[in-house]
């Protein structure tokens, strides 16, 4: 008798999970890489306060349930911290960046391509108009016209009977949104809203529309981050980008941890609702 091992064959799926470390490895590193930037530079840049910390947490974990309201729910908080509204929104867009990255990461398999180059063409379209806004315009004049919208429209929503899909998607529609969702990523760091909604009437899956208005979010971010910061430094605001706003990063990224993991066990009617509660949340958010 041989006295070899029998061998298992393992499906691509058991493959991966074993070469994938547990969640709970993940979160040590998250929290390791905190306490290694607070106590590296921390000291030197000025680390930000436990309330500023526990804001961004808390908004980190509510909105990677659904993957986006990050802006909304932690401008909710952080606009009463403090005065500078164009510093908040880059301390904001800033952790959406590092959460949204995480989040993409994640879903990255399910990327359709060539349908996000046509809402990122819209985006293109609109993110410097919502620039302009933010630097040139009081931020009550549309917060409040889109805390309303937001907050009706995900009521109704929420409480309509099931529908069919919109039948109608042509390309235009998908432009006119990634085009909302620029303008509103420039004025006010939250360029998810339309572009979430778009994808949900279009009766997708939950993985497809994070996997659509995810990557989004993210590509607008990041150029919308880049664009108010040369526009400060233009404008003689100070430097672009305060150093001690990257503490902020872990915070963001354990609270986006905690969120996915709850999004994993949601349904897509669950995922839908609470869509809709936070884009009530959102709305909410812009008349506070």
């Amino acid at each position: 008798m041989s006295s070899e091992p029998f061998a298992v064959a393992l499906s691509p799926a058991e493959i991966e999970r074993a070469r994938t470390p547990p969640r709970w490895i993940l979160s040590k590193v998250v929290l390791g890489c905190a306490v290694i930037l607070f106590a590296i530079f921390g000291p030197r840049f000025g680390s930000p306060s436990g309330a500023v910390m526990g804001a961004i947490l808390v908004a980190s974990f509510a909105s990677s349930i659904a993957g986006f309201a990050f802006s909304a729910i932690g401008g909710a908080m952080l606009f009463h911290m403090a005065d500078d509204h164009v510093g908040i929104v880059q301390v904001m867009i800033v952790c959406s960046i590092a959460n949204q990255a995480a989040m993409t990461w994640s879903l990255r398999r399910d990327i359709d391509w060539r349908g996000l180059s046509i809402f990122l063409l819209g985006g293109a379209i609109g993110l410097p108009l919502g620039v302009w806004a933010l630097l040139h315009s009081d931020r009550l004049l549309y917060t409040h016209v889109l805390g309303i919208f937001l907050a009706a429209y995900g009521a109704y929503m929420l409480l309509r009977k099931p529908r069919h899909a919109v039948k109608r998607q042509h390309g235009a529609f998908d432009v006119v949104a990634g085009l909302l969702g620029g303008l509103t990523g420039g004025a006010v760091g939250f360029p998810g809203a339309f572009v979430t909604i778009w994808c949900g009437l279009k009766g997708w899956d939950k993985a497809r529309q994070r996997a659509m208005y995810q990557p989004f979010i993210l590509v607008m971010q990041v150029v919308g981050l880049a664009a108010i910061s040369m526009c400060k430094w233009e404008l003689g605001h100070g430097a672009g980008l305060e150093p001690g706003v990257l503490l902020c990063i872990p915070a963001g990224l354990f609270g986006t941890w905690l969120g996915m993991a709850t999004f994993r066990k949601l349904s897509t009617t669950q995922f839908t609702r609470v869509v809709n509660i936070l884009l009530i949340v959102s709305g909410v958010s812009f008349l506070v």
